[in-house]
């Protein structure tokens, strides 16, 4: 009627309480889950005769906080929406980060013995980021140093459920630029529903960590790398495939053979790349359609431009030989690229070139699709088109001329989500920065403007290896507890790809 209010019926109130009960019931239930795989480090522990308490305590502590979750989330029903998703992302990396410190917290490790060093080390394995406070790794209990390789290898396999069942929904990532890249019906034919792709994508996972880990050990066994035994084999491959970085030894890969060395570069190479890609080439035989996609051969590109680099620098200024420069420039422009962080020399000590290029290889990252982190590779070739395509406008006012990708057209609002999640990935790092440069200046250590840089890089970017202190042969343990805190924070965020993480802190989120 004119001229009266008409008043929507109330949003029952019970709504949001059983959908925020939910959530926290699938959190409990991941955690508990993931509380099982303490396990493993458990048999090592038996088997080395170590002490077994810590895994066992983590054991416990994680199923009894995932059993108390879910019963707070009994009776609220199948009401988990994408909304809640986010949060149960959010969390679930938090939980598991504090899951996997108890064992080092409890391994009696000196180094370790603060919790926020523990829970810094533990995000950064199940980020699969690899900046470590440890001063020597090489002192760890065979079953702690296998678990923290083994955090790594866990949290690339949920990297791989994230990206194909949460950030579609935000259209930054997964399974959308899964689609764009490959068009028509492979989609489907890699699985109609997410937990069947997942399941092949997972078996494809495992597949590449057993091959690699065989071909190590094979290197040992064989007599060609004497340091490579079948602890360490599989304790590599355990960090190569979730490109992560973490290594057993305090030189990471420096001194390891040769043939060892590129072997793990191969794989690097095949984890930074798409997941999806390299299932249709070894299980589809579709090679030609592979080489055919856009984002891999920009992600070639990228490492041949970065290894071409790094190669001329070290012959340039003979920072080693010419056959040494050729693996070592490669090795390393293939591990910061895809964001696994190994090193095979100390790159402090290299040029200011060398350096820039590193860095800027620190906001490249792997494919989308892998479990890389960083910007990704089709992030960069969507921008790049879309501001092609803006110069040819400005000349050209009624051009049309759609962004395509795999000649499939990217629609506006997926150019526009990727264009602002670039931005706000820039903004991210650029606070995270400024903090970490006001706190150094405060509280110590005294670090160089460029460190500083390298610092946040690399934690927003889940790569591993800073400059400075915190570089190949370093580690962040001079840094305050301030900032500990903030590259933790900065793992967490680089890793969920920013949003669902920063959807949690808009008025918007509670209120929906």
């Amino acid at each position: 009627m004119v001229g009266r209010d008409v008043r929507l019926p109330p949003r029952p109130r019970h709504r949001l309480g059983l959908e925020m009960r939910g959530a926290l019931g699938l959190v409990g239930a991941l955690l508990k889950w993931l509380s099982a795989a303490t396990l493993f480090p458990a048999a090592l522990a038996l088997g080395y005769d170590e002490p077994v308490l810590p895994f066992l305590v983590a054991l416990v502590v994680g199923a009894a906080v995932g059993l108390a979750l879910e019963r707070v989330g009994r009776g609220a029903g199948p009401v988990v929406g994408v909304r809640e998703g986010y949060l149960v992302v959010a969390l679930t990396w938090l939980f598991a980060a504090a899951l996997g410190a108890i064992p080092y917290l409890l391994s009696g490790d000196p180094e370790l013995s603060r919790p926020i060093d523990a829970y810094f080390e533990s995000m950064s394995g199940f980020t699969t980021t690899g900046a470590s406070i440890l001063t020597d790794v090489e002192t760890l209990d065979r079953s702690v140093a296998m678990w923290r390789q083994f955090t790594q290898w866990l949290g690339g396999m949920g990297i791989i459920v994230l990206a194909l069942a949460v950030l579609p929904r935000l259209r930054v990532g997964g399974r959308q630029l899964l689609e764009a890249e490959l068009p028509g019906p492979e989609v489907d034919e890699l699985g109609s529903r997410i937990r069947q792709t997942a399941r092949r994508l997972w078996v494809l996972y495992v597949a590449l960590t057993a091959v690699q880990a065989l071909l190590l050990a094979l290197l040992g066994w064989t007599g060609v790398d004497d340091r490579m035994n079948l602890f360490e084999a599989v304790a590599h491959a355990f960090t190569t495939m979730p490109t992560g970085g973490f290594s057993t030894e305090l030189r990471s890969i420096e001194l390891y053979a040769a043939a060892t060395q590129w072997v793990i570069v191969v794989f690097m190479i095949v984890a930074g790349a798409n997941f999806a890609l390299t299932y249709r080439a070894l299980f589809r035989r579709q090679p030609r359609a592979v080489i055919r996609d856009d984002e891999l051969r920009l992600y070639l590109g990228f490492l041949v431009i970065g290894s071409a680099l790094l190669i001329l620098v070290l012959e340039r200024q003979d920072l080693a030989g010419s056959a040494s420069a050729v693996r070592t420039g490669i090795f390393q422009a293939v591990s910061i690229l895809t964001t696994t962080g190994y090193a095979t020399a100390d790159f402090n000590t290299w040029t200011t070139l060398a350096l820039v290029t590193i860095i800027g290889l620190m906001f490249v990252g792997g494919s989308a699709g892998s479990t890389g982190g960083s910007i990704k590779v089709v992030r960069h070739l969507i921008v790049g088109r879309a501001l092609r395509r803006e110069t040819r406008l400005a000349v050209h006012p009624d051009l049309v001329e759609p962004v395509r990708l795999n000649r499939v057209t990217v629609d506006e609002r997926t150019i526009r989500a990727i264009i602002a999640f670039v931005l706000l990935y820039l903004g991210t790092f650029v606070v995270g920065a400024g903090v970490l440069a006001i706190d150094t200046a405060l509280e110590g250590p005294h670090v160089e403007p460029i460190h500083v840089i390298a610092a946040a890089a690399t934690t927003l970017g889940n790569v591993g290896p800073a400059l400075g202190s915190a570089g190949p042969e370093g580690n962040f343990s001079q840094f305050s507890d301030v900032s500990k805190v903030t590259m933790a924070g900065l793992m967490w965020l680089g890793r969920l790809e920013l949003l669902p993480v920063l959807v949690l802190f808009t008025r918007s989120f509670w209120r929906a």
